[in-house]
């Protein structure tokens, strides 16, 4: 019997009882997918054991030697270790300190600009690196991850650090005096000159940013940014720019939209469309491309042989070259479970199992470029792992994430209930 049987014989001892019809879309799960998913879930939550700085508990960008801290990473790292408690992947006690040694250092030691934060930071000493801009995006998905774990250790100080976390958040600043929000300051040149405009993964800022009390919006920056319509294969979305599937996913792992109406737009639809046209795109350049043959799919932003690329498909830019990003798949679980566990089986298997290592799936590979990576990236971890919570824990994120106050009078402000 090979290691990888061996590991997956254990992980069916360990998980076994667990009923495997309990999802968010209802999807009847074998055993054996069950199994490899819940595999799947444990190996990626290792990447925040093995890349959260001891000392200052930030979780870095990538796994690349040097690679600094992402605060966004950090933010689904926290999340994590909250939720592996509740598995007994960590103690209650192990997971309340390694969340507890990262709140000291955000309030502590981390710089800030009115409450946001710099995308990158040092390891070790919680600083500014790489002339790194403070980041509305990736701070916004810190706070989210930082309300999420809270929540799992209700009587304790840190639901109030982390709502402090939250109420210190001047999202009103970002505007930069527009109904728009900048993607981020830079104290040398000032706000950036790009602003969150269309449909992306800023769902997650605006519902932050409409749900405060403390520095809260005015109710027309939900009806500022445009709807862009577009089709591909008959299916009407309203798309992002760059057509990566991560934009579909980041904001989907802590709400819940299935139940959210704006203006006539099912966002979980939408996302669920945008998944499918990206598996029938690559399906479409089969014949060009080795990559996606054998119903491989998944084009978002990775790794690739030419660097870091926001990889897509249409509706949108559409840039791709082969590049399958392994990430993609599993984080549409929740929109496409037949589709994407079609995908996650093929690709755990492919070329005798060389897509996988001891974190889970790593980043991304090419074959017509015989391009493979031994990387992962952080962000991509922590929405793996979140995504595969939700779909095996019948929704157990979203329906923490919804029921706080914060998330509440956002859908009240916006009307967005059904």
């Amino acid at each position: 019997m090979t290691n990888r049987s061996c590991s997956i014989v254990l992980v069916a001892c360990i998980f076994f009882v667990h009923s495997v019809s309990l999802t968010p879309s209802a999807f009847a799960l074998s055993q054996r997918d069950f199994i490899l998913l819940k595999k799947i879930q444990r190996d990626t939550f290792e990447y925040f054991l093995v890349h959260t700085d001891p000392e200052t508990g930030l979780a870095r960008d990538s796994s690349r030697p040097g690679a600094p801290v992402s605060i966004a990473a950090t933010g689904f790292a926290l999340a994590s270790f909250a939720i592996a408690s509740s598995h007994g992947w960590l103690s209650y006690r192990e997971a309340y300190q390694k969340i507890e040694q990262t709140f000291n250092t955000l309030e502590h030691k981390t710089p800030k600009q009115k409450g946001f934060f710099y995308h990158f930071l040092d390891p070790k000493t919680a600083k500014r690196i790489w002339g790194s801009e403070v980041s509305s995006i990736d701070t916004a998905l810190l706070i989210a991850g930082a309300l999420l774990a809270s929540s799992y250790f209700p009587g304790t100080s840190l639901p109030q650090r982390a709502q402090h976390l939250y109420e210190q958040t001047d999202w009103d600043w970002m505007r930069n005096n527009t109904l728009l929000f900048s993607h981020g300051w830079k104290p040398e040149s000032g706000f950036l000159p790009f602003y969150w405009d269309m449909y992306s993964e800023h769902l997650i800022l605006q519902a932050l940013a409409l749900g405060s009390r403390t520095h809260p919006v005015p109710r027309a920056v939900w009806s500022e940014w445009e709807r862009v319509h577009d089709a591909y294969n008959g299916k009407e979305i309203v798309y992002a720019y760059t057509g990566s599937l991560f934009t579909y996913q980041f904001s989907h792992a802590f709400i819940d939209f299935r139940h959210l109406n704006d203006g006539g737009i099912n966002y979980f639809d939408n996302s669920q469309k945008a998944t499918i046209a990206n598996r029938e795109f690559c399906a479409a350049h089969a014949d060009e491309y080795e990559s996606y043959r054998n119903r491989v799919w998944g084009l978002s932003a990775c790794l690739g042989p030419n660097g870091y690329k926001a990889y897509g498909a249409k509706p949108g830019n559409a840039y791709h070259d082969g590049t399958v990003a392994l990430h993609a798949a599993i984080g549409s679980i929740v929109f496409t479970p037949e589709e994407s566990i079609s995908a996650i089986r093929t690709l755990y298997e492919y070329d005798g199992g060389r897509l996988y290592g001891p974190l889970g799936f790593k980043n991304a590979f090419n074959a017509d470029r015989d391009w493979w990576t031994d990387d992962y990236l952080g962000v991509d971890q922590g929405m793996t792992f979140l995504m595969l919570e939700n779909f095996l824990n019948d929704g157990a994120i979203w329906n923490r994430f919804m029921n706080l106050p914060q998330i509440k009078h956002w859908i009240e402000r916006t009307a967005l209930s059904e």
